[in-house]
């Protein structure tokens, strides 16, 4: 896209690319997102950037009436798999927070100064100031919706001093802090969009916490969001204890880098973005719990963009794509428990694997110092189910041992899955490990990583979905008219695995399962395909007597016909 197309999105107020890019105005020395509202200024007096943070940097400060800083991320982050990609995930997880543009360099494996280069080269913008864009917005979110005194806000937004917060929201906003709340947009509000009471829903920081903060934030996205759909698929998956869907909304418990948070999330007032409720440990970790449940809700992907790919006219998924618009590939809150669930969910129904994923946390989780309705513990982390011992872990000896190998993995180091690692190597060194085979990796990739092009050709919902539509089931044919599908694979995915539900219901209860045939199993997207050679043993566990005995007594688990709701 070139400036004179990117002006003509300007001219029409186009807010598929909001976050996509950014527009300057010279004659008034603001910038805008391309939706503004204002009246569109002369070409020759726009200038365009490709972050908020290199019109920044370029001296514009932020629109005060379409309030460019808070538009949704874009969609290009999720995508891209090189370095530019990698860092900017990162650097939105809050890694030059926690640990520094060195820091940063070091996780994608580049020298600062060509770190830098590649980031002023693509963004206009060093790690530096893209971070610093990252912490006035913040610091904004927590000014206008917060009672917080200033110290607290500015510490809590990543400035590592009061005067350079004051000198950051002057420069950006062109007002003080204190002007910025007496007229900001005012407090969210207390009760959900569906007028549930926050108070009623457990979402107020629980008496006697003393450095606890609760905030409510607004969450943008790019409309339309199938809702139903997604919060249908997290209570189908909901693990006691650490998750639930209650009161038309999704709520869970979140392991963040200083201590640990609730999150409720519930729907918006209009279909442009969803409340989303934080009661946190420590509020420094504000950023990091926005981001990650923007992630888990896969809210800066660009549906249109999707649906123009999947579901072109004739195409073979045409039908299926046009009955859900807005499908999201929803992806996690913590890439290490995601990871275990992938393990625990090998050949059982989603409702087994929420049962052995809630024993675990009832036994290995850490007890919440205030449990809020049905949240009671955290999950356990890799360094508790590493020293664990395959006895003491509630699945078959085999998965226990994988289980217990991915958990070492982890602790150690020797496998990461941050939000900006290399996913190639990434799902390369989970298949190393035993028990671990195509299908759980690339689950964990999807999943785990949130990377958008995944397909599981050999997942036996998957294959089903296909064969209903008349295309043929097997791996290899699957994956090759997969290659159509990219780079949206993963939606592809979740589009077949949803082709045999109903809509789920407003409240945001599971699907119903349309029926097959009668005394089919009833597989879904979290079982193995029985005829698939990632077992934990590493052979097949279904075939001839002989092979089920082995199965049987390297701790897989006999097939029976399910009968659980595939979302």
């Amino acid at each position: 896209m070139d400036d004179d197309q990117r002006y003509l999105a300007v001219r029409s107020k186009d807010a598929r690319f909001d976050g996509v890019f950014y527009v300057g105005v010279t004659s008034t020395g603001i910038y805008c997102r391309p939706s503004c509202p204002a009246v569109t200024p002369k070409r020759e007096n726009t200038r365009f950037f490709p972050s908020a943070a290199a019109a920044q940097r370029a001296d514009f400060r932020a629109c005060k009436r379409c309030r460019p800083d808070a538009s949704p991320g874009s969609p290009e982050w999720n995508v891209r798999a090189d370095i530019v990609g990698r860092s900017m995930r990162l650097i939105s997880d809050g890694a030059v927070d926690r640990d520094g543009v060195a820091g940063l360099a070091e996780r994608v494996g580049y020298s600062e100064r060509q770190l830098n280069r590649l980031l002023v080269a693509e963004l206009g913008a060093g790690p530096l100031a893209i971070a610093r864009a990252q912490r006035a917005q913040t610091a904004r979110v927590l000014i206008e919706t917060t009672d917080l005194p200033m110290s607290d806000i500015a510490f809590a937004s990543g400035f590592s001093s009061i005067r350079q917060f004051n000198d950051t929201v002057r420069e950006v906003f062109a007002r003080a802090p204190s002007l910025l709340r007496r007229t900001g947009t005012g407090r969210a509000p207390h009760a959900c969009s569906d007028g549930t009471d926050a108070d009623a829903a457990g979402l107020t920081a629980p008496s006697g916490a003393q450095q606890s903060g609760t905030v409510t934030v607004r969450l943008p996205l790019r409309p339309p969001i199938d809702l139903d759909h997604l919060f249908g698929f997290l209570a189908a998956r909901a693990v006691p204890g650490i998750e639930e869907v209650v009161d038309g909304g999704y709520r869970r418990v979140l392991n963040l880098p200083h201590g640990r948070g609730i999150v409720y999330i519930s729907r918006g007032d209009t279909d442009d973005h969803v409340w989303c409720r934080l009661c946190l440990d420590l509020m420094k970790d504000l950023g990091t719990a926005v981001h990650r449940c923007r992630r888990l809700l896969d809210l800066d992907t660009d549906p249109d963009a999707v649906a123009a790919a999947l579901g072109a006219e004739g195409g073979p998924l045409a039908g299926i794509v046009a009955e859900r618009p807005g499908l999201r590939a929803p992806a996690s809150a913590d890439a290490a428990e995601m990871a275990v669930r992938g393990i625990i969910g090998q050949q059982v129904s989603v409702a087994a694997a929420r049962t052995v994923a809630g024993r675990l946390v009832e036994r290995f989780g850490t007890p919440l110092a205030f449990p809020q309705g049905g949240l009671t513990r955290a999950f356990p982390g890799p360094e508790v189910l590493a020293a664990a011992s395959p006895e003491d872990l509630p699945m078959p000896a085999g998965r226990a041992k994988a289980l217990i190998a991915l958990s070492e993995a982890l602790a150690s180091g020797r496998i990461e899955l941050d939000p900006g690692v290399d996913r190639d190597e990434a799902s390369a060194r989970l298949r190393e490990l035993p028990g671990i085979g195509p299908w759980t990796s690339d689950y964990i990739r999807m999943r785990a990583l949130g990377d958008p092009d995944v397909f599981l050709g050999t997942d036996l919902g998957v294959r089903k979905a296909l064969e209903r539509l008349e295309l043929p089931g097997d791996p290899r044919s699957a994956d090759r008219s997969a290659q159509a599908w990219r780079p949206w694979r993963s939606y592809a995915t979740h589009h077949l695995w949803a082709a045999g539900t109903r809509p789920s219901g407003a409240d945001g209860t599971p699907a119903t399962t349309t029926p097959r045939s009668e005394g089919q199993a009833h597989d879904d997207e979290d079982s193995d395909d029985d005829r698939r050679p990632e077992h934990d043993s590493g052979r097949s566990a279904a075939g001839g007597g002989r092979a089920r005995k082995r199965a049987r007594r390297s701790g897989a688990v006999r097939r029976t016909p399910q009968r659980d709701t595939p979302v």
